[in-house]
């Protein structure tokens, strides 16, 4: 069949397909169930914001926060009910055409936050930037690092911070594709994802892990031995041990029940990984090959594509891996998206969940029972 008929075929199917699926709904393209997971996430409390997009949380070394990066290129605040968000950062000084509910990329793109505790400086990862750094004080951003090993850092996406070997380890999803084009890296099928480690001390960065497919959370172990690597399409965690008899090795530490945004240790060791969404027949099928993902991106639009890929159902996951084992030990959903979805981080404090989305402009806190 020439090439064009073809083309003309798959297309006149794809249409068909979305017709369907949109007529029809959840109910032949829903996401799959998850065996023993409890619908708590219900119960939680949004506090909303002023700007979409608080991706990642963390609080500062005196307890106040959280601190989130949103879509506009800034980090907010929170001073509680009263006060509400107020300011902290922001990544770059080009501030004329940001906005609160599309990233511009001369604003830059906030994700993944982490606190150096010793210090109070508060790093983080720019979706088109690199990993930057900013004083207690806030204000302007510097950038630490933008390129590892003669390659463009072109995706760093979540970090985590070794205080005791001062090192920074981070993901950089794709070599080939920014935030804005986080789908793209997600169905091409091309593993040129990277984990990345860079010494503070000697201002060095060198790869740990290659050959990933769309790396996205990343997290260190507590004892500092290892370092976890969500790979999204897979659903599997990468472990790397950094330390100890098996140093300089990696393997597999997980498998998800669906498809992973960040990864956070708790107090106890344990981590807490949020699911941008369970597994779904069109995520299934869109991920068989790199082909059909690429002609998805090239024939859907991307409302459509987020339909589809969430089941027709925005949710909310929130997956409890064991620390010594990567067992699956606790699942929490809003599995109907009534209050809760497109979380894309999850922080166990002081007896509380919080949660963060990529998408929405909205955190929200939840009781552990």
């Amino acid at each position: 069949m020439p090439i064009s008929r073809k083309f003309r075929t798959w297309a006149i199917v794809t249409a068909v397909i979305a017709v369907m699926v949109v007529s029809l709904g959840p109910s032949i393209i829903g996401p799959e169930s998850i065996v023993g997971s409890k619908k708590l996430l219900t119960k939680a409390t949004m506090i909303p914001l002023p700007v979409d997009g608080p991706e990642s949380l963390d609080w500062d070394p005196q307890g106040e926060g959280p601190y989130v990066g949103v879509t506009d290129g800034r980090i907010l605040k929170w001073r509680g009910a009263d006060l509400s968000w107020v300011e902290f950062a922001y990544s770059t000084p080009h501030r004329g055409n940001c906005s609160r509910h599309k990233v511009e990329p001369a604003c830059g793109r906030p994700l993944g936050l982490s606190f150096e505790k010793k210090t109070g400086d508060l790093y983080f990862c720019d979706g088109y930037l690199g990993v930057m750094k900013v004083g207690p004080n806030g204000g302007l951003a510097e950038k630490v690092v933008d390129e590892v090993e003669g390659q463009k850092v072109m995706f760093a996406n979540q970090m985590d911070i070794d205080e005791e070997d001062d090192a920074i380890y981070f993901n950089d999803s794709s070599d080939t594709y920014h935030f804005g084009d986080v789908f793209f890296a997600f169905l091409c099928g091309e593993k040129t994802g990277r984990a990345i480690r860079y010494d503070k001390k000697t201002k060095q960065a060198k790869v740990i892990m290659d050959r990933l497919h769309f790396p996205n959370g990343l997290a260190i172990s507590k004892d500092g031995s290892f370092v976890l690597s969500c790979e999204v399409p897979t659903q599997l965690v990468h472990r790397y041990w950094a330390k100890g008899p098996k140093a300089g090795t990696r393997d597999i530490f997980a498998k998800l029940p669906g498809y992973a945004d960040n990864i956070r240790r708790t107090e106890t060791g344990d981590f807490w990984v949020a699911l941008h969404s369970k597994k779904t027949p069109f995520s299934r099928f869109s991920l068989m090959h790199p082909w059909i993902g690429k002609f998805f991106m090239k024939t859907l639009k991307m409302d459509l594509l987020i339909f589809l890929f969430e089941g027709g159902k925005p949710h909310a996951v929130a997956v409890k891996l064991c620390g010594k084992t990567g067992e699956v030990v606790e699942v929490l959903e809003d599995s109907e998206g009534e209050n809760m979805k497109f979380i894309s981080e999850v922080q166990e404090r002081d007896g509380k969940l919080w949660f963060g989305s990529v998408f929405l402009p909205s955190v929200w806190v939840l009781d552990r029972p």
